[in-house]
């Protein structure tokens, strides 16, 4: 909310001094001075009313910023009755600030529901009957039906046979796991399987899910503040320019030499270029698929130096793939898929629907399996094309042959899927999360863009984090972290550099607040790291983050360069003003000039072309 009353504000500060500028000119035209210079004067002072406010409130703060020269120059024009220069220099500043009002507020989306993921409401059983609770009515000790597909709203105790849950987003671990009865469940897991009880342990307030929420909100009140691009250059303006009206007004006792100087001295081509810049890359960027929610994060998306990623969903697919299939009894490989697949279609089982969605995408035909018999959990019994069919666990598998298990052992971070055929074994699908395709090309592309150093953060266990990175090159390898351990992480490489973090899970959310840059997986990940994120890649693919930090780097180069452009010719026009050869009006009248080349310059970023331009839009097309 405090976003948006700014915004209009900055709206309403703008079209208060153009009209008050504007009418003042028809009525000079009209041979009405003294109410054109009333027009102008009321034009002015609600700028300078709310520009004199916020010196206070950085002063306060410790700041020191450029907006002190522009309030100087508006107040001396009034004072000494250079009401026009007074009224374009306001419509000057306010235009700046609007446009950079209408940066930070461009891609924002306030951090207002980051439970959004977790249910409104709860089925509680009560007796022989299901109720529907509020989420706040969930007592310790309640007895919750979790359905296939919902999220379990709080932490307790799984109190059937069995659950198969995916806590991918909370723990990183890709592939699903199975709870027995009396298991701990953690709030924010997906039911996989069928429908299951839970037994409450914790309140919705006091649950996994709840902390979490909790940990972003301090990471994103710890973050330090970023500071606009125009404030590092402000100190040494702002005394460059006091000295010279100074020294101007002392040697030849006119005040209005003074005035002229402030006027040609307002920072326009700080509080326009770079603005201008900056918005012109977000939209370039957004291009690009990445979207970046402000002026002040593409500042610091170009000046990056350490990157932290997560491992599931943002190294890796996040879904369970074929990696492999072992054929037995002279059965070939896509013999054995089709068997599995046409199963399969009668489970929703992600791995089950993984298998199916492997064997279409090889074009195979799937005839609609009959008789179907699922052991939650397990496997899975029937026939297909008059065959018997058996697709399951290792051990599942060989008990239905009446055989034992063949020895077949999955390796690091994979799962094995036995198929049977008509009583005997037909080999075997080796499953596992692989790494995106063309991930190494892409961290070598990440390093030639000034990346110093890149670790994985993930939830998920050592071993498996080592397999997957082994030939990555990485710098650092962090596994089985908590959430906060992931925060700990990203403000320990501070150290080195700014740091960027991606992510897409819950889990990954409050080190993307932490972070200098947070990056999420916005297609398929979850709403709370797309919330508390910087950045949001709108295509499932990492490689965005290659034309994303190229843009920002050219914008913020182009920025530099209109910046440097403009105060250069700034000093020149304070100086001739200094000597007598600018009036005030002519002196604002020249930045103007000054202001439109530098704001063309600025709006060479919409033509910006990066290098690296990752994955076709058209092959990856926004959500």
């Amino acid at each position: 909310m405090n976003a948006l009353i700014h915004n209009r504000l900055a709206a309403l500060l703008l079209a208060v001094a153009a009209l008050g500028l504007a009418v003042g000119l028809v009525l000079l035209a009209a041979g009405m001075p003294e109410r054109a210079a009333l027009a102008w004067v009321a034009g002015v002072l609600p700028v300078l009313a709310v520009l004199v406010v916020e010196i206070g409130r950085s002063l306060l703060r410790g700041d020191l910023g450029l907006d002190i020269v522009a309030a100087l120059s508006m107040s001396a024009a009034l004072v000494f009755g250079e009401t026009l220069a007074a009224a374009v220099v306001a419509v000057m500043y306010s235009g700046g600030t609007f446009l950079e009002s209408f940066a930070e507020g461009r891609a924002r989306r306030e951090m207002s529901d980051l439970l959004s993921r977790v249910p409104r409401v709860a089925t509680r059983r009560r007796a022989d009957t299901l109720e529907e609770i509020p989420l706040d009515d969930i007592a310790i000790g309640d007895l919750l039906l979790i359905r296939h597909g919902d999220v379990a709203p709080v932490d307790g105790m799984v109190e059937s046979e069995q659950a198969i849950l995916d806590q991918s987003a909370l723990t990183g671990e890709s592939l699903p796991i199975r709870l027995g009865r009396g298991e701990d469940v953690m709030s924010g897991s997906t039911n996989s399987g069928d429908a299951f009880d839970l037994r409450v342990k914790r309140r919705a307030a006091d649950s996994t899910y709840a902390g979490i929420v909790r940990l972003v909100e301090t990471a994103q009140a710890s973050k330090a503040p970023m500071s606009r691009l125009a404030d590092r250059w402000s100190m040494l303006f702002l005394l460059a320019t006091i000295v010279i009206a100074a020294a101007a007004w002392a040697q030849t006792g006119d005040p209005i030499r003074a005035v002229a100087v402030l006027v040609v001295a307002t920072p326009c081509p700080l509080i326009l270029a770079v603005p201008v810049a900056l918005v012109a890359g977000l939209s370039r960027a957004a291009r690009f698929g990445v979207l970046i929610k402000g002026a002040k994060p593409l500042e610091w998306l170009a000046r990056i130096t350490t990157l932290i990623l997560d491992k599931t969903g943002t190294l890796t697919d996040g879904r369970p793939q074929i990696v492999s299939i072992e054929t037995a009894g002279g059965w070939r490989e896509d013999q054995v898929l089709q068997f599995a697949a046409a199963l399969d279609q009668a489970s929703k089982h992600p791995i089950a629907q993984a298998i199916v969605e492997a064997a279409r995408a090889r074009g195979l035909s799937l005839p609609v399996p009959q008789r179907v018999v699922e052991t939650a959990g397990e496997g899975l019994a029937g026939e297909v094309a008059g065959h018997a069919v058996l697709v399951g666990g290792a051990g599942f598998v060989a008990g239905r042959l009446g055989q034992g298990a063949n020895g077949t052992v999955a390796a690091t971070g994979s799962v094995v899927v036995a198929v049977g055929v008509d009583g005997r074994p037909a080999g075997h699908l080796v499953m596992a999360d692989a790494l995106r395709p063309g991930t190494a090309e892409l961290l070598a592309g990440l390093r030639s863009l000034g990346i110093e150093r890149i670790l994985l953060a993930t939830g998920d266990r050592r071993a498996v984090a080592d397999a997957i990175t082994r030939d990555l090159g990485l710098d650092g390898v962090r596994s089985e972290l908590t959430p906060d351990q992931k925060v700990l992480l990203v403000l320990s490489e501070r150290k080195n550099g700014p740091v960027m973090m991606v992510g897409d899970g819950v889990n990954d959310a409050p080190a993307l607040a932490a972070a200098d840059i947070g990056v999420a997986m916005g297609a398929r990940g979850a709403a709370a790291s797309a919330e508390a994120a910087d950045v949001v890649l709108l295509v499932d693919h990492l490689d965005r983050l290659l034309p994303g930090i190229e843009v920002a780097q050219r914008a913020r180069q182009i920025a530099l360069q209109s910046v440097a452009v403009g105060i250069g010719l700034s000093v020149i026009g304070m100086i001739a003003a200094a000597f007598g050869y600018l009036s005030p009006v002519e002196g604002a009248l020249l930045q103007e000039l000054i202001d439109v080349g530098v704001i063309l310059n600025a709006l060479r970023a919409l033509k910006i072309r990066p290098v690296h331009t990752g994955t076709p839009l058209e092959a990856a097309p926004l959500p």
